[in-house]
């Protein structure tokens, strides 16, 4: 039996894992929250709130405010129990009581207890809070015999709060104690007390709710998680299903899934990468059938012309070796230009940059027109009012201009005129070739340095070149990083244009013509 992998499970079963995980985080949190930790948390709040209520009091009886109605609110809204005495003296006596706690758990203060309260306080700072049972005296007895101390070194520092208590019965009291010392010197005592809940059948009863909870919150996580999983993984696993149909070259489908942003941003991506392989496949299949067609004819004039000057006697001439010469020149171009368009659209020719005249490379080109201009009557001109030295690769640049001179001569129109004009301006040296042959259409001009693009879609063989011409010419300037295009009218021929950087000028006497 084949072994499933972590990365062979399907995103919708990892999706509704992770949701069921994360339910199962917070059944448990609750669990524990509302189990284990609700007495601590019940034992916390209310000590707070106590303690909170008891500085209301101790600040309305420092303010000497409607005490007697400040103690009835707070009791009553708070159900607390509240005694303050007079503690100027060694008799505690009562000043105001209010007891709105539970009375079936009052402690009922004897003597004994308020000092053994206001004991503890004096050595915790002032103020001291406890749980104590009802019924437990326990810290009374214990505080008698500290009582004879604390009356011979009542100034005793005070410190921080403490709590304590212990576990004789389940009904238990918070008691809160504070000294507060009045304006006059004076001071009293304040005690606050309330009343703690027993929590056990209320963990019991919330244990009961929490099961229930929790196996409705399972079927309802289960449920939401399922559909959300779906949700999520259905446009994706649609889109998957498109791009393996797409690993197939089948550019007929489409990326339509939605859902959510991120999906249809890639569906968007996809659908444009389709598009652009689509035409790639299809200049592909243009480019293998036109590099056919352009091997194939040299080779069958080759074959051709030989078999004519093996067979027919008196056809061994010198047009006809000319002709066989011609062609095999032809094919040999063709394949370096081939080789040299992959060397630079690979990256593996970068440019060896020297300091050269391009006025005399440029010369030096139309030299090789001579016998196009005489044999069949082509007007080649270049005009320039300075020389111009670049900082540039010498060869490769000098290819650029004869390849844009080839394409210029192959459009051509009937007076078989082509232009070239070198000018300056702003420190930059720009080259135009131009044609005044048909033209091209503006929504054709982005593909014409494709390989083999033709705007009519028809091979025609050219008068010169190979048809590579202009892919080479943008291979070579883009390594160079200079800016280069085309401009156009229908009727009225094209411009081929690139910009360098001028190193020096030098004004000359006179235009010269190749």
């Amino acid at each position: 039996m084949k072994r499933i992998s972590r990365k062979n499970i399907p995103l919708n079963f990892k999706l509704l894992c992770y949701f069921l995980l994360y339910g199962l985080i917070i059944l448990v949190v609750l669990w524990v929250f509302q189990t284990f930790f609700l007495e601590s948390f019940y034992t916390t709040t209310k000590s707070a709130q106590v303690e909170k209520n008891a500085s209301i009091i101790s600040k309305s009886i420092q303010e000497n405010k409607n005490v007697q109605g400040t103690i009835e609110n707070v009791a009553s809204y708070n159900s607390l129990s509240v005694y303050v005495y007079d503690s100027s003296s060694t008799l505690f006596k009562l000043m105001y009581d209010c007891e709105y706690d539970n009375p079936a758990t009052e402690l009922n203060f004897e003597y004994h207890d308020v000092y053994s309260y206001y004991k503890s306080a004096v050595e915790n700072g002032g103020q001291y809070m406890c749980v104590t049972n009802k019924r437990d005296r326990s810290i009374a007895q214990q505080s008698i015999d500290r009582m004879i101390s604390f009356l011979a070194s009542p100034d005793s520092p005070r410190s921080e709060i403490h709590y304590s208590g212990n576990g004789r019965s389940n009904v238990q009291n918070m008691v809160y104690a504070d000294i507060i010392e009045l304006r006059d010197s004076s001071e009293c005592f304040l005690i606050v007390t309330s009343s703690i809940t027993p929590l056990n059948n209320t963990v019991e009863i919330i244990k009961d709710q929490m099961f229930i909870v929790s196996v409705v919150f399972i079927i309802l996580a289960v449920i939401l998680s399922i559909y959300a999983t779906r949700k999520i993984a259905r446009p994706i696993s649609k889109t998957n299903s498109a791009a393996k149909e797409l690993a197939k070259k089948n550019y007929d489908v489409d990326f339509d899934a939605t859902g959510y942003l991120e999906v249809e941003e890639l569906n968007d991506t996809l659908n444009y990468a389709k598009t652009e392989l689509a035409a790639t496949e299809k200049l592909q299949q243009e480019l293998i059938a036109n590099i056919s067609h352009d091997l194939r004819t040299p080779l069958t004039m080759i074959t051709g012309y030989g078999e004519v000057m093996r067979d027919l006697p008196g056809e061994n001439s010198p047009e006809n070796i000319q002709i066989i010469i011609d062609e095999a020149t032809r094919l040999s171009s063709l394949v370096n230009d081939l080789l040299d368009l992959s060397k630079l659209q690979s990256g593996a020719i970068q440019p060896e940059k020297t300091r050269f005249c391009l006025t005399d490379s440029v010369n030096d080109i139309f030299e090789r027109y001579s016998k196009l201009k005489e044999q069949d009557g082509y007007n080649i001109t270049f005009e320039s009012s300075e020389n111009v030295w670049v900082f540039a690769d010498e060869l490769k640049i000098s290819q650029v201009i004869y390849n844009l001179v080839n394409n210029a001569i192959n459009h051509a129109g009937e007076d078989k005129t082509v232009k070239v004009v070198q000018s300056v301006k702003d420190k930059k040296v720009k080259i135009e070739v131009t044609d005044f042959g048909e033209g091209i259409p503006a929504d054709k001009l982005e593909y014409i340095w494709d390989r083999y693009y033709k705007v009519d879609k028809q091979h025609k063989r050219g008068v010169i070149g190979t048809g590579l011409g202009l892919s080479i010419v943008k291979s070579i300037l883009d390594a160079h990083g200079a800016r280069y295009g085309v401009r156009s009218t229908l009727g009225k021929g094209s411009t081929f244009w690139f910009e360098l950087d001028a190193v020096t000028v030098k004004k000359k006497p006179k235009d010269k013509n190749g």
